[in-house]
C-alpha cells in the first residue's frame, strides 16, 4: 500500500533528548533523541517521556503513536554514567523506578495504537517499550537485550517479566530472561516478536503504512479492540473473554460510526468516520 506522506511538521519540545513530529494526520511520532547514547534513559528523560505520553493520553487528534530512535539504537536502556556508581538511597531509587515502569504503563494506558519501528538496538527499558507496543517492526540489524541480568539487577523490569512470555513463550522467555543473551531481529521475528522486517530507509515507510491502515478504521473499533486485545490475554476463562466482547460490540452497534459503515458499504463507497 502506498501512502503520500507530507513533510513532517514540528511540534516544539524544550528536552533535546525527545523529537516529537507529525508525519501525518493523525499520527505522533516520538523519536529517542540521543544518538551518542545510543537513546539511553537518565531520569530527566524518563520524566519527559512520562509527561508526553500523559498529555498524548487525552489528546483526540492523534490516533497512532509511532516510536523510534535517532542513529543505531532504538534504546540502549537506563544511561548507566547518569550515576556515580555509589548505592542509591532506597526511597529515592523506588521513586525512580516507579517512574521508569511508569512509562510501560502509560502506553499500554494509552487509547492511541503504539507502534514501535525499531531501528536498532533495543536494551533493559528500550526492550519494555517495544514489548509494551501493540505493532512492533524493525531493521535486520536490530537486537533485543535483557541487560538487567548481566549486571547483578534481575531481568524483571519495565514489564518485560509480564509481556515477554505472553509474545513468545514462557520457555523462550525464561531462555532470553537467565541467560541475557541478545535476540536478533531474524530470530524475534521467527518467534513472533516483530511483525516484520525492513531495511532502514523502509522502516519508518512501512511504519506510516501500518498507521494508514489503522487510520481507516473508526476511533471506536480500533480504541475498544486494543483494549479487548490486551485484556483477553490475562481472561480467566472463555466466558469471562466473551462478555467482554460482547459488551464492546454491542457499543459499537450504537456508534453513528457503524450506521456510517453500513450506509457507505450499500452504496459501494469508502466510510467517512466522525468518532461518533
Amino acid at each position: 500500500m502506498a501512502v503520500d506522506t507530507p513533510a513532517p511538521t514540528a511540534i516544539a519540545d524544550g528536552d533535546d533528548a525527545l523529537r516529537l513530529t507529525q508525519p501525518l494526520p493523525g499520527v505522533l511520532q516520538l523519536t529517542l533523541d540521543r544518538p551518542a547514547r545510543l537513546n539511553a534513559l537518565s531520569r530527566p528523560v524518563v520524566d519527559a517521556i512520562n509527561r508526553r505520553l500523559d498529555a498524548l493520553r487525552d489528546d483526540a487528534s492523534v490516533r497512532v503513536l509511532l516510536l523510534t530512535g535517532t542513529g543505531r539504537a532504538f534504546c540502549a536502556g537506563w544511561d548507566l554514567s547518569s550515576g556515580d556508581g555509589s548505592p542509591p538511597q532506597v526511597t529515592s531509587a523506588y521513586d525512580g523506578q516507579l517512574a521508569f515502569a511508569g512509562m510501560v504503563q502509560r502506553l499500554r494506558a494509552l487509547p492511541q495504537t503504539v507502534i514501535a519501528a525499531v531501528n536498532g538496538l533495543a536494551v533493559g527499558a528500550g526492550m519494555g517499550l517495544v514489548l509494551a507496543s501493540d505493532l512492533r517492526l524493525a531493521v535486520p540489524a536490530a537486537a533485543f537485550h535483557i541487560g538487567a541480568v548481566r549486571i547483578g539487577l534481575t531481568a524483571g523490569e519495565c514489564g518485560i517479566s509480564y509481556h515477554l512470555p505472553r509474545l513468545v513463550g514462557a520457555g523462550r522467555a525464561a531462555e532470553l530472561m537467565l541467560t541475557g543473551r541478545p535476540l536478533p531481529a531474524e530470530e524475534a521475528l521467527q518467534w513472533g516478536l516483530l511483525s516484520a522486517l525492513h531495511p532502514a530507509e523502509a522502516l519508518l515507510p512501512r511504519a506510516l503504512e501500518l498507521a494508514a491502515l489503522v487510520l481507516r478504521n473508526s476511533p471506536y473499533a480500533t480504541q475498544h479492540t486494543k483494549r479487548v486485545f490486551w485484556a483477553n490475554l490475562d481472561a480467566p476463562s472463555l466466558e469471562a473473554a466473551l462478555e467482554l466482547e460482547n459488551h464492546a460490540q454491542i457499543l459499537a452497534l450504537m456508534t453513528d460510526d457503524f450506521h456510517e459503515a453500513q450506509r457507505a458499504f450499500a452504496a459501494k463507497r469508502a466510510p467517512v468516520f466522525t468518532g461518533r
